[in-house]
C-alpha cells in the first residue's frame, strides 16, 4: 500500500520512527516532511498530504502533531478527506470501520511510540464495514 506521512516539529521523531516501521511491513511511503525538528507550520505539510490522499496518489495518510487537532482540522478542509484523531487503538479501528477515515491523526505529546505503532497498524489494516455506515459517510461532504 502507498501511504502518505507528514508531521510538524512535535511529531517529527515519531514520523522518523514510523517510516522504516511501515517500510518493513512492505508499504511504500511518501514523506511530505518536515525534515527536522525546527518549528514549522503544520498546514504546510498537512495540505499536500491531504491532496495526495484525495487525488489517489496515496491510499491512506498519517499526520502527526502535538495534539493532532491542527493537522486534523487542516486535512478535513479537503472534501475527499476524512481525518480522524486516534489516541487509542479502538478509536483507529472504529474510524476505519464506521467512518471510512482515510487519514489518521496522531497526538504525539499524549501517547507513546509503541501505542502509535499499534494505532497506525490497526488503521492501515482495518477495512470499512460499509452497510449502514456507507449512507452516513456519503452525507459527510458538503
Amino acid at each position: 500500500m502507498k501511504i502518505a506521512i507528514a508531521s510538524d516539529h512535535a511529531g517529527f521523531d515519531y514520523k522518523t520512527e514510523l517510516v522504516p516501521y511501515l517500510q518493513d511491513l512492505g508499504h511504500e511511503i511518501k514523506d511530505f516532511g518536515p525534515s527536522g525538528t525546527d518549528s514549522v507550520d503544520y498546514p504546510d505539510y498537512a495540505h499536500p498530504l491531504a491532496s495526495a490522499v484525495e487525488n489517489g496518489e496515496c491510499e491512506l495518510g498519517i499526520l502527526i502533531c502535538g495534539s493532532a487537532n491542527g493537522v486534523a482540522i487542516t486535512a478535513n478542509k479537503h472534501q475527499g478527506i476524512r481525518a480522524a484523531i486516534a489516541w487509542q487503538n479502538e478509536i483507529a479501528a472504529l474510524a476505519r470501520q464506521h467512518n471510512n477515515a482515510n487519514v489518521v491523526c496522531i497526538p504525539a505529546r499524549f501517547i507513546d511510540l509503541e501505542l502509535t505503532k499499534k494505532i497506525v497498524s490497526t488503521f492501515i489494516t482495518t477495512e470499512f464495514e460499509g452497510g449502514r455506515h456507507a449512507n452516513r459517510v456519503n452525507k459527510i461532504s458538503c
